[in-house]
Formats: structure tokens, C-alpha cells, sequence
């Protein structure tokens, strides 16, 4: 590591490497991570009581149940740094007259932010926000079918899939659970992570909400690379360094 990492940021890294590996062992981790062993115990004793990783005899393994996805009505953390990319998220559609809005906490408060002033296609794969929107007239809403997952609320599955083969948008608002210039962009979820895959590809312009929790993580599934990415609108919880490290791996960056 090129400097220390904060306490968050170094349980991150943690369960980055055991989703990845399967295990992590104390002493490899003090080495990457530039601290002693016992900060990482610490560190591994609050992921084992957050529920994250199941600690072991030197070291961490995976918990039985896989990885650990709060569910959508859980994720209530950074709302102000996610009100704020959502506005710029919003001051980045331009003209745009259809876009997608896919699952998450800041994409429902980009949707909620949407303009009245004119004409717009709206495209979801979460009900919740097809819900919302409905009642504007000025807003015409296609929501994308399929088994609707309780942890996200997102449609996914074959259903989703095929009705996103036919959807082109001139901007898609996405998100992510993690995204590194090592690791990608990355989610927990199989089926989630195919849904996501096929989102990168429909839209003239993609656009990624990502707060700065989600810089440096690496979860599960890979489904896609930074420069599959126009834009991260991010907030200033992001460091110039971070920053730099994304943009060049080719993945523009607007801290708000």
C-alpha cells in the first residue's frame, strides 16, 4: 500500500480479499496492508460481528451464507454525499429524452430528481421507482419484467435480459457495489451481475452514482471494466489520489 488506510477502508480491503480467495490470513494481510497483525484482528473481529467474515485460527474465511448485501431499505449511510451526486447526475442529462434508471439508494434519488419540464422515457428494472414515477404526467415509465430480488429490489433473470436486448436510451444512471482499477466493477449477486453486464451496453452515454464507500471494493462477480464507464459522479469522500489512480485506468471522474 502507497499510504495507511482508514479503519473502513482496510475492512474493505479485507472482505475484497476473502470474497475473492475464499480466506485471508492475518500475517499476509499486516504485510499489504502495512499495519501489524493485530489491527487486522481488530478489523476481523468487526467484520465477524457485522456479519462479513467468519474468523479462523490466523486468520478469515467466507461466511457460510456467501457474502454479506444489505438490502436497499438498510443502505441509509452518505444520504447527503448520494443527494449530491444525484443533482449532478441530473445536470449531466443534457437534452436526453429516454434514459434507465437501474436499482439502488442514490439512482432512486436521481429518478426522484428527474426534470417536469419536459417529455422523457423513463426505463427501470426496480418497481419501486416505476411506482414513483408513474403518477408524472409529463414522464412516460416502462418497467423492466422479471423475478424481483429482495435485497435490491431489482428484476433480473432471463425476463430482465431479454427486454434489456431491446432497449436503447440515451443515458443510463447506474450503480455498483464496488469498483477498482484492479478489480473492475463488481456486485455480489450472479444474476444481478448478468443484469448489470447488459446495462453497460444499452445507452449512448452511461453514467456511474457511486459514493466513495464503493471505491476500492471488490466484490463477487466482475461484470464489467472502468472503461465500459463515461462518467463517475462520485463525492469528495473520494481522494485526489483515488481519483487519479481511476482516471487513469480510464474511468472519468467528477467528485461533488
Amino acid at each position: 500500500m502507497s499510504e495507511p488506510l482508514y479503519g473502513p477502508e482496510r475492512q474493505r480491503y479485507i472482505v475484497g480479499v476473502v470474497q475473492r480467495s475464499g480466506r485471508a490470513e492475518v500475517a499476509q494481510l499486516a504485510r499489504e496492508l502495512g499495519v501489524t497483525p493485530e489491527t487486522v484482528r481488530k478489523d476481523l473481529v468487526a467484520l465477524e460481528r457485522d456479519g462479513r467474515v467468519r474468523r479462523v485460527h490466523g486468520g478469515a474465511i467466507a461466511t457460510d451464507d456467501g457474502p454479506i448485501e444489505p438490502r436497499l431499505t438498510e443502505r441509509s449511510a452518505q444520504a447527503e454525499e448520494k443527494d449530491r451526486i444525484a443533482a449532478a447526475a441530473v445536470a449531466e442529462l443534457g437534452e436526453a429524452r429516454s434514459v434507465f434508471v437501474e436499482a439502488g439508494t442514490t439512482t432512486e434519488r436521481t429518478a426522484a430528481l428527474l426534470p417536469a419540464d419536459r417529455e422523457l422515457v423513463v426505463v427501470t428494472n426496480t418497481p419501486a421507482v416505476a411506482v414513483a414515477l408513474a403518477p408524472r404526467r409529463e414522464l412516460t415509465v416502462l418497467c423492466v419484467g422479471g423475478r424481483v430480488r429482495a435485497t435490491t429490489l431489482a428484476a433480473v433473470d432471463d425476463w430482465a435480459l431479454r427486454l434489456l436486448d431491446e432497449v436503447h436510451v440515451d443515458v443510463a444512471l447506474l450503480g455498483t457495489n464496488g469498483l477498482s482499477p484492479g478489480g473492475g466493477l463488481t456486485t455480489p449477486d450472479p444474476s444481478e451481475s448478468a443484469v448489470k453486464r447488459r446495462t453497460l451496453s444499452i445507452a449512448e452515454r452511461t453514467l456511474l452514482l457511486a459514493d466513495h464507500t464503493k471505491v476500492g471494493r471488490a466484490d463477487l462477480c466482475r461484470y464489467g471494466e472502468l472503461t465500459d464507464v463515461d462518467l463517475l459522479l462520485t463525492d469528495t469522500g473520494v481522494s485526489d489520489d483515488d481519483a487519479a489512480r481511476l482516471a487513469d485506468a480510464g474511468l472519468p471522474v467528477r467528485r461533488v
